[in-house]
Formats: structure tokens, C-alpha cells, sequence
């Protein structure tokens, strides 16, 4: 797909990002895999967004990443997205210049495995070891490396994540870089708890770069990041019960407000529910959603982290799923 191809899928569509079911020794659960494929991909979606961070996509070896992208390539065919998480983790062996340059070697390497199997844009993300350098040095080093992905010929979707989840704050001046970028089709952001965040670039995109999406990544404010002019949608929570999210961006794109929000406080109390701290266990409630609903067997509900959920808490997320009237 080109870019303006690209940009109109993703144009108040839903595209999950999606974990990775397996089994209690942490080995992919395939069936479950391909079940959990074509379930979703029969689903309200404009796609999906493999190896971004719900997929545990930087702590996936090779092998792994290319058979997840060969399954959601084929259960998805070719009317819905594949969207690739890209960059890489440092190797701490080397130091200063070495080890970023090894960084890059390794980021544009997972690009290229996401080109050669098929994924429509690439998801960047956030260039988080790049922050050792001095601040001009750095901010054109961003730039930089966003410019050499882009040189693989895919659509980017750049990525704005909060320092905690393992993001880097741009500054204004290299957001405009960024989205000045040809290959460039928006912004996802991930700010969590900074809503001023999310303010100020969507002020700055809506007065200054019009022709380019915000992505809401906001599982916290999914509702209010699509009235401060969010057009699509990338969120670990469309992982599970995508259809009521769907449903809550077609209703504010209508306006038809009343709809808009009646599900906005269902799907507010379903990330209220999921997205809590700890918050990196997300990715294993999001899959006990998934064996709740019958979508992947309980055995097949593990994440690569080896958290485990009590009773309690899988009894808690039964409850979220029937007062919330996920569908």
C-alpha cells in the first residue's frame, strides 16, 4: 500500500495491537495463534499491529517475530492492515557510538524482515537509547534514523510513548521534523497519564499538519483523545472486545454524540478494568479477556514475562467483561 492508501485505512479505523498467545513453558501456542487470527481479523478492525509492545515485538527472536507476522499476514489477507513494530534492545556489551550504531544495525534489520513479510507501515518505536547523546546531537540523530527507515519504502507511524512504558519526549521541533517526513503518516501517542502532552501535539498536527493522522495509543483516554482530534486508533486495548471501540469511533465520526458518550464510559470502565499498574501485566490481562471470551484456550493465555493472574483478578476481569457489555 502507498502512503495516501495507507492513511485513508487507518482514518477512524481500529488496529490492535495484538499479544501473543502461549503456552505455560513460553512457547507460541499456534492454534491459538491462528484461532486468535482469525477471529479477530472477522472483527470491526481496519487491522492489526503486530510486534509493537503488546506483542512483546523487541523481545521476540527472529524466528518468533517472522512466524507471528506469516500468521496475521494470512489471517488478515490484503483489505486490512499489517502494521509492524520496529527498532531493537541495546546490547549493553558495547558502549557510547558502538553500541548505538550496533542499535540502528539491528532496528533497520527488524524493518527489513517486516517489508520482506508483507506489513503495510511500520510502527516506530521510540528511539529511547538515543537519549545518551547531547540534546542537538540527538534530536537530529531522531530524525536521522526515522529518515533511514523511511528509506525502506513503507509508510512510518511515528510514535510518541510515555517515559515509563519506555518512551523518549520529543520536542516540539522534532515533532515538526518528523512530520514533515514524506514517508510519514501520523503520530501515535502513549502518554498514559499526561494529558498536556496529548494536548499540545494535537494543537500542533491540527494547526500545523492538518494533512497528517493523530493515532490515539490512549487506552486511558479513548474517548477524550478522539474529540482532541484523534483519527484512527493503535491500542493494546482493541486487542480484545474490539467491536464496542469500533462501534465508539464510528459514533463520535457520525455525531452522534449520545451514542459517543454512552460507550466511551463502557470502554473507559474496560481500561479501568485492564490498564491498571502493574501496568506491564496489560498484555496478560488483554489474553485472559481473550480465553474468557472463548476466543483462545486458558492454557494458551501466558505472556513471554511469565506474570501469572490469581483467581481473583481473572474473576475481576469476568465482571469488567459483563457490566461493561463487551462485545
Amino acid at each position: 500500500m502507498i502512503i495516501t492508501e495507507v492513511r485513508q485505512a487507518l482514518a477512524w479505523g481500529l488496529v490492535p495491537a495484538v499479544p501473543v498467545p502461549r503456552d505455560l513453558t513460553g512457547q507460541i501456542h499456534e492454534q491459538a495463534q491462528e484461532a486468535y487470527a482469525r477471529y479477530l481479523a472477522s472483527q470491526s478492525i481496519a487491522g492489526a499491529a503486530v510486534w509493537a509492545h503488546t506483542g512483546r515485538g523487541l523481545h521476540m527472536d527472529r524466528s518468533e517475530r517472522i512466524s507471528v507476522l506469516e500468521t496475521w499476514r494470512a489471517a488478515l489477507g490484503e483489505s486490512k492492515l499489517l502494521v509492524a513494530g520496529v527498532g531493537a534492545i541495546p546490547d549493553f556489551r558495547l558502549l557510547g557510538a558502538a553500541k548505538i550504531d550496533r542499535w540502528k544495525q539491528d532496528s533497520l534489520s527488524m524493518a527489513a524482515d517486516a517489508v520482506q513479510g508483507g506489513a503495510d507501515a511500520l510502527l516506530v518505536f521510540p528511539p529511547v537509547i538515543l537519549h545518551e547523546l547531547p540534546e542537538t546531537e540527538r534530536n537530529q540523530a531522531i530524525v536521522d534514523y526515522h529518515q533511514a527507515l523511511g528509506q525502506l519504502g513503507k509508510p512510518l507511524i511515528l510514535f510518541y510513548l510515555y517515559a515509563e512504558a519506555g518512551g523518549i519526549a520529543y520536542s516540539t521541533e522534532v515533532l515538526r521534523a518528523l512530520l514533515s517526513l514524506e514517508m510519514s503518516v501520523g503520530i501515535k501517542m502513549a502518554t498514559l497519564d499526561s494529558v498536556m502532552t496529548l494536548q499540545d501535539v494535537s494543537t500542533l498536527m491540527s494547526e500545523e499538519f492538518p494533512e497528517q493522522l493523530l493515532i490515539t495509543g490512549e487506552d486511558r483516554m479513548f474517548g477524550y483523545s478522539l474529540m482532541r482530534g484523534a483519527r484512527g486508533a493503535l491500542v493494546g486495548l482493541g486487542a480484545a472486545f474490539p467491536n464496542i471501540q469500533h462501534d465508539l469511533m464510528q459514533a463520535y465520526a457520525d455525531g452522534d454524540y449520545a451514542m459517543f458518550m454512552a460507550l466511551s464510559a463502557r470502554v473507559d470502565g474496560y481500561a479501568e478494568s485492564t490498564f491498571i499498574r502493574p501496568m506491564d501485566q496489560y498484555i496478560l490481562r488483554m489474553l485472559g479477556c481473550l480465553a474468557l471470551s472463548g476466543v483462545i484456550p486458558e492454557e494458551a493465555a501466558n505472556d513471554l514475562a511469565h506474570y501469572r493472574m490469581t483467581r481473583q483478578e481473572i474473576a475481576s476481569l469476568r465482571r469488567a467483561i459483563e457490566r461493561y457489555r463487551l462485545y
